[in-house]
């Protein structure tokens, strides 16, 4: 099975939302594609809280950008 990924998380959750839109589906389909969507919806939003973080590792040291290392999370 493939490695999710933001992207893909991103694209299933806008297929959901056009899915809930159009109406066509009875309640309880209704309901486990809304409980899916906070899930896809908690994924994206630590992927994010994960990007920001390497980000606010720049520093700028002497007039100059710089890293420092990023332990990643193994929470995917």
């Amino acid at each position: 099975m493939a490695k999710k990924t933001f992207e893909s998380a991103l694209a299933r959750l806008e297929a959901i939302t056009e899915e809930l839109e159009e109406g066509e589906i009875g309640l309880e389909k209704s309901l486990k594609k809304f409980d899916e969507g906070i899930a896809l919806v908690e994924f994206c939003s630590r992927k994010l809280e994960e990007a920001r973080s390497r980000v606010d590792l720049l520093i700028n040291k002497d007039n100059r950008l710089t890293t420092e290392p990023f332990e990643e999370n193994s929470t995917t």
